[in-house]
């Protein structure tokens, strides 16, 4: 599938070849034709940049800060000493629709959790979005070493402590309750994963790249019958009931939510080539959860020990724990109809989590 390709673009200079690469496995159906409209940034936030000055923020492209397989991230020099990131699509005819798909989502979006759109080129051969400059790497950085790590002058030490994943996993459903119920046109994200989640100098999470999403309903998308559709997500967090039916819905974000979950408890990856000809933490973790699931409040304090990332050196609560593993089991639950939602995935960290329920107190203190 197209959108399981992990190639890595330098430049604008191959874009003609990359573009036909991506058209030979990628269908268009699935980008809806009517928002291919020029955009005027009426949200009030983002700034409308001509392509000239898109070439001088990124100082003609000269430093990479990131890249993926449709995509390459600059770093943006901005007014007085502020930075940014500019990211430019490879060029395609597809990827030029899905630049404008994600240009309007964006658009109307304004969250905490969610990184922040400063401005954009909307030309008609030249599109660029800019971004907010995200400084602490990814979560798949952190969790997993593919990238920058912190370093042992953090305040938050060389491993990603127990409580700042508490907290990722509730800031990150916190942004998807946003999309999910409470924009005036509902999103699905449709690559949930910890490459997408961006972290700042205090590890708050910053929700990123919106090139599978989908907006506009309440419930569910049906597949279109065209044989070239592009599905959504990434190898280990795609709900197994869209990839077999290709309805795409809210609760393909929640198993990915439960997948990522598993990651924060367990440091392992959510699919590794390495194990064999490449398992899913899923298939790995998924009997065991069973186990501790019928077991209930018997399941002793040593088996969920067993499941946690070694490298937290035995700091955590195991009452937190198994509150993580069993939000994680529901979110990965066959039936998406019995998936919690985002708003009860937020209840539930918030009732099983201390150090969430005094954060959220806290909150509304200052609130009164």
């Amino acid at each position: 599938m197209g959108c399981f390709l992990g190639l890595r673009f330098g430049n604008r200079r191959d874009t003609k070849k990359i573009g036909a690469a991506v058209a030979a496995s990628d269908g268009t159906d699935d980008l809806d034709r009517r928002n291919e409209k020029d955009f005027d940034g009426s949200n009030g936030c983002a700034r409308q940049y001509s392509w000239s000055e898109i070439e001088k923020l990124s100082m003609n492209f000269s430093q990479i800060v990131g890249s993926g397989g449709f995509s390459t991230v600059y770093l943006a020099h901005l007014s007085g000493s502020s930075i940014g990131a500019i990211k430019i699509h490879c060029q395609s005819d597809y990827l030029h629709r899905v630049f404008k798909q994600e240009l309007h989502i964006l658009l109307q979006l304004q969250h905490d959790n969610i990184v922040k759109l400063l401005g954009y080129c909307d030309n008609q051969d030249e599109g660029a979005l800019v971004f907010e400059y995200v400084s602490n790497g990814t979560l798949q950085d952190k969790l997993h070493g593919a990238g920058r790590e912190i370093t042992k002058s953090s305040s938050t030490g060389t491993v990603l402590p127990w409580r700042k994943r508490v907290a990722i996993a509730y800031q990150l459903a916190q942004a998807l309750q946003y999309l999910h119920e409470k924009c005036p046109l509902q999103i699905v994200h449709g690559d949930i994963k910890p490459s997408n989640i961006l972290l700042d100098e205090q590890l708050n999470c910053k929700l990123c790249d919106f090139g599978f999403a989908k907006m506009g309903f309440s419930s569910a998308i049906m597949p279109s019958n065209n044989r070239r559709k592009v599905l959504m997500g990434s190898p280990g967090y795609t709900d197994p009931h869209y990839l077999r039916t290709g309805i795409a819905s809210k609760k393909n974000d929640v198993y990915s939510y439960g997948v990522i979950v598993l990651e924060l408890v367990t440091g392992m990856e959510a699919f590794c080539e390495g194990r064999g000809q490449g398992q899913l933490l899923t298939s790995i973790i998924g009997p065991i959860l069973k186990i501790m699931i019928a077991g209930g409040d018997e399941c002793s304090p040593m088996k969920v020990a067993e499941m946690v990332d070694p490298k937290l050196g035995g700091d955590f609560e195991v009452k937190e724990v198994k509150a993580m593993i069993s939000l994680a089991a529901l979110c990965l639950g066959q039936s998406p109809s019995l998936r919690p939602s985002s708003a009860q995935i937020l209840q539930t960290i918030e009732e099983n989590i201390p150090s969430i329920s005094l954060l959220c107190k806290q909150q509304k203190d200052l609130m009164v």
